[in-house]
């Protein structure tokens, strides 16, 4: 069942989801070559408090960190270790939420651990641009295939493939709700955009082919055949008019790709 967010529980969101925009954008300022992922979550989980809220995902069917760390290869629900040390070159996705009065945000980026290759440059830039491609399909009328499509044409465009077991989803009293919002699809497929549905939008892109495996912690989802991979998420309001970004600060940026 998709549930449809008055005004009010909209700006209880907006609320979380202004904590996990600013706590996004710090964290390039934050992760550098020689700490370790567990020190990324931990610096997620203060940051979190400190803002009287708390963490989305920390014990969220059992997951047992405020952030999903994921390194290179390893697509999503990465679990932060203090054993898993950042090198330059590597790629690190950060998934991660936060709750206020029983409302959830929802976002992610992936982030260059000191200089990295221009293949994972275009990487990361893609995962963006395809989220941004799919935000021009969010409008009252349209499908949820339509959001699908553009994040599948944007990806596949520069090279990338896109992760199938994996999806967006509906977000608010509950982190994961209806209806599922795949990276890949037909346009004019699916249920119907409508004004108070609240979107959590996810590209997950890879290099490479896009199979997964989960690793034996029965959480990290990693590509089969080694390959980075990249994610971007947002939480989105469908409106009257424009969506409405609630976990990204100021104005839209242009997320602009040459054509491979």
């Amino acid at each position: 069942m998709i549930v449809i967010k008055s005004a009010e529980e909209i700006e209880l969101m907006a609320k979380a989801c202004e904590v996990t925009a600013n706590m996004l954008d710090e964290l390039p300022g934050i992760i550098k070559p020689g700490m370790t992922t567990k020190d990324i979550d931990h610096w997620c989980e203060q940051y979190i408090l400190k803002h009287d809220m708390k963490p989305a995902f920390k014990g969220y069917g059992g997951f047992p960190a405020t952030a999903c760390v994921s390194v290179n290869e390893e697509v999503v629900h990465g679990i932060p270790s203090k054993k898993r040390v950042l090198r330059e070159g590597d790629i690190v996705s950060v998934d991660l939420g936060t709750v206020y009065r029983d409302y959830y945000s929802d976002a992610a980026r992936t982030y260059p651990v000191g200089k990295i290759s221009e293949t994972h440059e275009r990487l990361i830039k893609t995962a963006e641009a395809a989220f941004f491609a799919g935000l021009k399909q969010c409008v009252p009328g349209n499908r949820i295939g339509d959001i699908s499509h553009a994040v599948q044409v944007c990806a596949e465009e520069q090279g990338f493939s896109v992760i199938r077991d994996y999806t967006g989803h509906g977000v608010g009293r509950d982190l994961h709700e209806d209806p599922p919002v795949p990276n890949y699809g037909k346009p004019h497929h699916g249920p119907r955009l409508t004004p108070g549905m609240v979107l959590a939008i996810e590209p997950m892109i890879a290099v490479g082919d896009w199979e997964v495996d989960v690793l034996m912690n029965n959480w990290t989802a990693v590509m089969v055949d080694g390959s980075y991979a990249a994610h971007y998420e947002n939480t989105v309001v469908i409106t009257e008019g424009e969506p409405r970004i609630l976990t990204l600060k100021g104005a839209k940026p242009e997320a602009v790709l040459e054509r491979s």
